[in-house]
């Protein structure tokens, strides 16, 4: 099979889909890798690196694409690169479909077998091609956050772990999966005054045994919420539902609510955001205000450190991309139940409900597309 890696063009995306390691691994099975040139020196490859690794470099996004069997990307496909899929192709890759109805008409339209790295599972119940990236944002959530609480960002002036004398900021994390989680970490570790607010009484059991009484859980419901937001320094919202779209949990009404210069922090912006006022941004210009509240809401956060992100992706995704690449998409989804929950669309059809219940269009089961 030919794999073919292009390099990403979502603004402020330093990303990309195959390490030069991952592609020797593909090499190594008797595929042909090829990258589009430049594609990795985001994230500290060279062209060079991947032809030591047996990779073949093309010039453009246009020559990957018609080369490719497979295509291997990080982030979901822009517009001028839904154009360039063809019937058969095969996409893997970040497609956060739920939100973004016109991506998912262009990607239906295309013929091609788009599979989701947000929805492949694995046999705990996670999600593991999810996982590296949501350690990431979760790790960068509070130091972007203080950031932008800095006076000059627009925010209250107020530092994460105070001094001694003036107390430390009040985080609120809503949501304590794998996001929040590596979120309380740093902002624990930052001297900060923590609040995890969670549905599942054991994972609140789990945070409470795992930091052992440095930070504070709390069941999350709109009444906690809305006590909790006065007194709001930083407002981390890291809540998830895979594949459909992230739950409004902070409404505009509230935000009179919190104090002025007063931070939000959505990392399911990707998913459409947890915050009512929430609108995807970007790292060249990642904060705006609204009702004196500053927002912070990048669609692709772990881009902002390109080379662990890479890198941790690429651990996670090869195993995934071998199995596509030796047996064929096709067997490889009959084979992998966890793979094949990754299915979201196959060849002009959709075929992940919770996208389908999004944006009011029909769909079927991956099981029902592919006949079991």
């Amino acid at each position: 099979m030919k794999i073919g890696c292009p390099t990403e063009i979502k603004p402020q995306e330093f990303r990309v889909g195959l390490t030069p390691a991952a592609a020797r691994e593909a090499v190594s099975h008797g595929h042909d890798v090829v990258i589009q040139a430049g594609a990795g020196l985001g994230s500290g490859f060279s062209d060079d690196d991947y032809i030591a690794a047996g990779a073949a470099i093309l010039p453009d996004a246009a020559s990957v694409f018609a080369a490719a069997d497979l295509v291997v990307k990080v982030k979901e496909p822009q517009a001028t690169e839904r154009h360039l899929l063809r019937p058969g192709q095969v996409l893997f890759t970040y497609l956060h479909l739920a939100p973004d109805p016109d991506q998912t008409r262009d990607l239906l339209a295309s013929g091609a077998t788009a599979i989701a790295y947000e929805t492949v599972t694995d046999r705990m119940g996670g999600l593991p091609l999810l996982a590296p990236m949501s350690e990431v944002a979760g790790r960068l959530a509070p130091q972007v956050g203080a950031w932008t609480l800095q006076k000059a960002n627009g925010g209250r002036g107020v530092l994460l772990g105070g001094v001694p004398g003036v107390r430390p900021a009040r985080v609120v994390i809503v949501g304590g999966g794998v996001v929040g989680t590596a979120a309380a970490r740093v902002a624990v570790g930052m001297g900060a005054n923590v609040t995890v607010l969670d549905r599942s009484i054991p994972r609140l059991s789990y945070l409470d045994d795992v930091f052992m009484g440095t930070l504070t859980t709390q069941y999350s419901s709109e009444a906690a919420i809305a006590e909790l937001l006065p007194t709001a320094d930083l407002v981390i919202g890291a809540v998830l539902i895979p594949g459909a779209a992230a739950p409004k949990l902070v409404t505009r009404a509230q935000l009179s609510t919190m104090m002025p210069g007063s931070a939000l922090v959505d990392v399911a912006i990707d998913q459409g955001g947890c915050f009512e006022t929430s609108h995807a941004t970007t790292h060249q210009d990642p904060i705006y205000e609204v009702d004196g509240v500053m927002h912070y809401c990048v669609g692709n956060m772990p881009g902002a450190v390109a080379r662990t992100s890479t890198q941790a992706l690429g651990n996670a995704t090869l195993p995934f991309v071998l199995q596509l690449a030796d047996k064929g998409w096709r067997e490889a989804l009959l084979a992998n139940p966890h793979l094949r929950a990754g299915l979201a669309i196959d060849q002009g059809r959709l075929t992940s409900p919770p996208v389908g219940e999004a944006l009011g269009l029909e769909s079927l089961t991956p099981e029902a597309a592919l006949g079991l």
